[in-house]
């Protein structure tokens, strides 16, 4: 008892040694620097939760989506609809209404999807997003087509009404409340996937990924738990496509499309995808490297394709994968 209780203390001490002075940082960041690096670090955020919903089936279930664009657009048009139709101004309702709605749909695609695995599953997965943004590219007369919906954020309120942004220098004070919503949001998540991914549930998740004969002769019911962690992949995804409306300020068709599944499929695998950290080290960063790559050049795709490309070689197993095994070996010396 006393050699489990060793090895398990140090873990946890590390942990908390490594959350507690990012935590400070970033509660501290606002102070030091400016108004638009805050909005970059406040989208890298709202990408990492997008991140950790989609590893929870790629790295802990095993299972590949390119479409979760669609989860992640449907919180979004969401917050726009509430916003455009029903003259919804607050935070908590979007959140409730996206999440409930992004929920029913990632059940109803999830019992279709579970059924397969590997190859079929990624393109069922594909193949329904593209549904959606084909009805949101059609239905121009609802969704605004190409151009799209706008949501103001000086029409926001936070906190049941409490915060609004109305008044002279709006912009800032609502890119500094909005930043320390998200980071609050962002660290509930974390927390709520760090527990599912340590609970039995979770267990029984990489049981099925990592031999799923076996944890079906185990009595593990596989599509049952494949189908849970596929609702709750898609209700991550889409709350951060719920939080990224109001600072983005506008929802199109784009959201919706193929290319941004693989940019979540991306960030995910940059950061690691067999850690639990990896998804929000590569959502912050890979945000960070687009932003400055279409900030240098025309082409900026094939700038930003090529560095991927060289990080991926060079990381193999992620930024965090291969920083925790030259951290192994470091330990070892």
């Amino acid at each position: 008892m006393q050699n489990d209780a060793s090895r398990t203390g140090p873990s946890m001490l590390l942990i908390l040694a490594c959350v507690i002075p990012i935590l400070v940082v970033l509660v501290a960041l606002p102070k030091f620097v400016d108004t638009y690096q805050i909005q970059l670090l406040t989208y890298g955020l709202i990408y990492a939760i997008a991140g950790l919903g989609f590893n929870l089936l790629l790295g802990y279930t095993g299972l590949l989506s390119f479409g979760h664009s669609a989860y992640f657009g449907l919180g979004a048009y969401s917050a726009a609809f509430m916003a455009k139709y029903f003259g919804v101004g607050s935070m908590e309702i979007y959140i409730l209404g996206g999440l409930l709605i992004t929920g029913l749909v990632s059940a109803a695609f999830g019992y279709i999807c579970v059924r397969h695995t590997r190859i079929f599953f990624g393109i069922l997965t594909l193949a329904l997003s593209q549904v959606l943004w084909t009805l949101a590219y059609k239905f121009f007369w609802v969704t605004g087509g190409t151009d799209g919906l706008r949501v103001p954020f000086a029409n926001l309120t936070l906190l049941g009404g409490l915060i609004d942004f109305k008044g002279r220098d709006t912009y800032q004070a609502f890119t500094q409340s909005y930043y320390y919503y998200v980071l609050f949001l962002f660290c509930i998540c974390t927390v709520f996937m760090w527990v599912i991914v340590h609970s039995p549930f979770g267990k029984a998740l990489q049981a099925i990924r990592d031999n799923e004969t076996r944890a079906q002769f185990l009595g593990v019911r596989i599509r049952h738990y494949r189908w849970f962690a596929f609702l709750l992949s898609g209700s991550f995804t889409g709350l951060a496509g719920i939080l990224w409306v109001p600072l983005n300020g506008l929802v199109t068709p784009d959201i919706l499309y193929w290319p941004f599944s693989g940019e979540i499929v991306f960030m995910t695998v940059l950061g690691g995808f067999r850690t639990f950290t990896g998804p929000i080290v590569g959502a912050v960063v890979f945000n960070y490297l687009k932003v400055y790559a279409v900030a240098s050049t025309a082409y900026w795709q094939l700038l930003l394709g090529v560095v991927l490309v060289v990080l991926v070689l060079a990381l193999p197993t992620g930024i965090v994968g291969t920083l925790s095994r030259l951290f192994g070996k470091f330990r070892k010396r």
